[in-house]
């Protein structure tokens, strides 16, 4: 019982040394409140969000990704459409994708997640090293811009999608 006391005292400070232990306090309290908010009837299937507690009629979609690099700090980056405000949670119509950028050798590789909607209701524009990616639909619609690790030509972009995943590649 003390060497396991011991240990979890020694994973916490290993934690805080590598400045985890408030993410993780901090994730820990989100899926408290996810567990209350789906207790009560507040989260959908499609991880739609109903706010109805908060304020009347909202509803919305919200999420987080978290990168780490070896021996970097963690990245966290939201996604959805509930934004923070002065005066309290908003819901956009537009909601931000999931994404991940990928710089590879000889080329960078964008993976945008955007469930719902077709291939032609998606729009690409490239300007150096700044890349926007939209789609609208009946049902959906998204928007997120992107600062790539570089500049790269629109001619050397190519795209496809399947099942929701729009893969975005653009040579070097």
């Amino acid at each position: 019982m003390e060497d396991d006391k011991k240990k979890d005292k020694k994973d916490e400070a290993t934690f805080e040394l590598f400045g985890l232990g408030g993410l993780f306090k901090g994730i820990e309290k989100l899926v408290d409140l996810a567990g209350k908010l789906e207790e009560k009837g507040g989260i959908s299937k499609e991880g739609e969000i109903n706010l109805d507690q908060l304020k009347k009629g909202m509803k919305g979609v919200y999420g987080f990704t978290i990168n780490t690099a070896v021996g970097g700090s963690p990245h966290v980056e939201t996604f959805g459409n509930i934004k923070k405000t002065p005066e309290g949670p908003r819901v956009d119509e537009e909601r931000e994708p999931i994404t991940d950028i990928f710089n590879e050798k000889d080329e960078i590789v964008v993976i945008a997640e955007m469930p719902g909607i077709d291939e032609s209701d998606i729009k690409i524009d490239l300007k150096e090293d700044i890349l926007e990616i939209s789609a609208k639909s009946t049902s959906r619609t998204y928007r997120k811009e992107l600062l790539l690790p570089a500049k790269v030509l629109k001619s050397n972009l190519s795209h496809k999608f399947t099942n929701g995943i729009l893969e975005i590649r653009m040579k070097k």
